[in-house]
């Protein structure tokens, strides 16, 4: 009769096999140290894999001596559903940036001058590798936490992906391990491994990654960590964040060579330059091998290499004094534009793009280009068919600089901005002024109707609430809404079935949607998203027409006598509700339920607070602080986000804040909730407009 493998007790698995275990372990994590950090291997790929294999085979015949710091663990775990913050507690800066030799000795005078240095100063110098930062925690000599470097101060939680990086140790080497030590680095994909990855990619039908930067960001930032597991991701470390319970070396270089020893993957390409005069030499000649390198790199980081130093330099708010990278120039080449397509924005701005003949620059293959606008394209005279100068600097889009007159041949082309959009057909429009040529279809244009539906729902337009970005991209992409209009048209069987969405979340945003439909006139109209038309515009608006259909026909003139609106904002009105799709969309709106107070008057409300300025603070009953503030806005007031001298009063709700007692100090008129009410009743039409 046979055992399950899984109910061995551990007291009667053979020693020698606890042992053999062991010893795979070992070697294992031996022969990783010498291929990834040390870059020289003592087995072939063949006999790692045997050992490999045998490991395997003895962890699943007794799972129980599975260990998560196992060779064979780096495969990846179930999808995570989110990825968790993480604040760095020692924040993760940005280096200032060098782009030619005077930069450089002007970064060396002024740190010698801060630190009173006469002499050379003693720099570390290495490749600015061009990936992705993380940072990574060890506790008694073991990962327990990886980071991305975020916005500096937080990033976030991505240790399952990094645990599948074999270059990164799952558990520290040697006799000198701190009890705690945050180790930062650079996580990146070789080019050739890229390559190999998009063939893979292509084959399977799915998305090939434009550059190695990309493909290393994208897959640390994979919720399945077994994708990750199967990309060809390497690492290198460049610092240390905090440690605890080791000395340090003195010097940047020598910490390097620590955390070597140590198990960690740093650059071949270090060296102590004595002097800014060899950093500039060092530059040079990492620049000449640029292109012989397996990987990508933009510059190369310069610090200051005696720690102390470093200490006594400081820091400015985002960056070290004591660091600079000096980056690369851009890479230029040649190549022939094919033709000249028109991207509309989220804004409903049109950016030329220049169609190209395919060319590698910088280790990408480019077939697209900005054009930047159509100034651009004049001043720089480029034409369809020229072979024109590719510039590719780092991350930034590539760009046409400029055309090769010499090879023009023949009478060229030169582009032409087309009169109507090219995804909804609209009329597209150059203001006076103004560079961008912009599309008029806010509201029904597919290029724009994710931001106007995102601005609708927002909180100062109709409110919304949970009706955030990612479920109004998951309801373009499903097809259940083509416009602001569809959305009282969704049902909770079609929300229900969305991804993340239950029943309960479903019914949720019905009743926000079904709560929208009562407004106001001005946030209806800001809502609408017409360019240049905020919330005083709105309230402007809302004050002179009284309602929304009087918008659709009004001359530009007539516009003009409005407060707040302008000759391009009247334009901008004009063409808005000059669109039939925009006006049919506002209409199905309201016979949908959208409504507001409707008032009698039209370009003749009374201003009976005019003068007045008025700040708002703590809960109102039956009514936001948004919605108080239209109402003395309304009536000719001005409203304010702080108290000062000219205040003439403190609306006081629950809970008013600090500003009660600035109110209290400077003898400004303090209201309460009943005394706005009256204040309200009083400074209607006909009232009696006390303060």
């Amino acid at each position: 009769m046979s055992i399950a493998k899984s109910t061995v007790p551990r007291s009667i698995i053979p020693k020698s096999t606890i042992a053999e275990i062991d010893q795979l372990r070992d070697e294992l994590e031996l022969h990783n140290y010498q291929y990834h950090v040390l870059d020289a291997p003592q087995i072939t790929d063949q006999a790692y894999d045997r050992m490999f294999r045998r490991l395997q085979d003895l962890e699943q015949e007794f799972p129980q001596l599975v260990s998560p710091d196992s060779p064979t663990q780096r495969v990846g775990s179930a999808p995570a559903s989110h990825f968790e913050p993480v604040v760095h507690e020692v924040a993760m800066l940005s280096l200032a940036n060098a782009f030619d030799d005077n930069e450089m000795l002007d970064f060396d005078r002024k740190l010698r001058e801060r630190l009173e240095q006469d002499d050379d100063l003693v720099y570390c110098a290495e490749p600015k590798l061009d990936g992705l930062a993380v940072s990574l925690l060890y506790e008694a000599g073991e990962l327990v936490r990886a980071a991305t470097r975020g916005d500096g101060r937080s990033g976030e939680n991505i240790t399952a992906n990094v645990r599948t990086i074999k270059s990164i140790p799952l558990s520290l080497r040697g006799d000198a391990v701190p009890r705690r030590i945050e180790v930062r680095g650079e996580v990146y994909m070789e080019i050739e491994a890229l390559a190999k990855l998009n063939r893979a990619q292509l084959k399977a039908g799915a998305k090939v990654f434009a550059n190695p930067r990309n493909a290393a960001a994208g897959s640390l930032r994979l919720l399945d960590s077994r994708i990750t597991a199967s990309r060809p991701l390497t690492f290198c470390c460049y610092g240390i964040g905090q440690s605890d319970g080791v000395d340090l070396p003195p010097s940047q270089y020598e910490q390097m060579l620590y955390l070597r020893d140590i198990g960690f993957p740093t650059s071949r390409l270090m060296e102590q330059p004595g002097s800014i005069g060899d950093c500039v030499e060092y530059y040079q000649r990492i620049m000449a091998m640029r292109e012989q390198l397996a990987f990508d790199i933009d510059g190369v980081v310069f610090k200051l290499d005696e720690v102390a130093l470093q200490r006594e330099a400081g820091f400015v708010s985002r960056a070290p004094r004591w660091a600079i990278a000096y980056k690369f120039p851009a890479q230029e080449v040649m190549t022939r534009l094919l033709d000249v397509d028109f991207q509309v924005g989220r804004t409903g701005a049109l950016t030329p793009v220049a169609r190209l003949e395919p060319v590698a620059v910088g280790g990408v293959m480019v077939s697209n280009a900005t054009l930047h606008n159509m100034d651009e394209i004049e001043r720089k005279d480029v034409r369809i068919g020229d072979v024109v100068i590719l510039r590719r600097a780092g991350d930034v889009i590539p760009e046409v600089v400029a055309p090769v007159l010499q090879q023009r041949v023949g009478e060229l082309e030169l582009p032409k901005m087309p009169s109507n959009c090219p995804v909804c057909g609209s009329e597209v429009l150059q203001q006076s002024g103004q560079t961008a040529y912009r599309c008029v279809g806010g509201l029904f244009c597919a290029a724009q109707r994710k931001e106007a539906i995102k601005h609708y729902a927002s909180r100062k337009a109709l409110d919304i609430e949970g009706l955030g970005d990612k479920l109004v991209e998951q309801l373009i992409e499903q097809g259940l809404i083509d416009s602001v209009a569809d959305l009282y048209g969704l049902t909770l069987e079609q929300l229900s079935e969305l991804d993340r969405m239950a029943e309960k979340s479903a019914q949720n945003l019905l009743d926000a949607l079904d709560k929208s439909r009562a407004t106001t006139l001005a946030r209806f109209i800001y809502a609408l998203g017409i360019r240049e038309v905020g919330e005083a515009t709105a309230e402007a608006l809302a004050q002179y027409f009284a309602d929304i259909t009087p918008l659709f026909d009004v001359d530009v003139e007539t516009l003009q006598r409005v407060e707040d609106v302008g000759p391009v904002v009247a334009d901008n009105i004009r063409h808005f509700f000059d669109q039939r799709e925009n006006r049919d969309i506002v209409e199905r709106l309201m016979q949908q339920g959208v409504n507001w107070p409707q008032s009698d008057a039209s370009g003749q409300q009374e201003q009976t607070l005019i003068g007045n300025t008025y700040v708002i603070s703590g809960s109102l009953e039956g009514m936001s602080r948004d919605q108080a503030a239209s109402l003395l806005k309304a009536r000719g007031a001005r409203v304010s986000g702080s108290v000062s001298a000219k205040t003439t009063a403190l609306i006081a709700g629950e809970s008013p804040g600090s500003k009660l007692a600035k109110a209290e100090a400077l003898g400004v008129a303090i209201i309460d909730q009943a005394g706005f009410d009256r204040l309200l009743a009083d400074s209607a039409p006909g009232g009696r407009n006390d303060i």
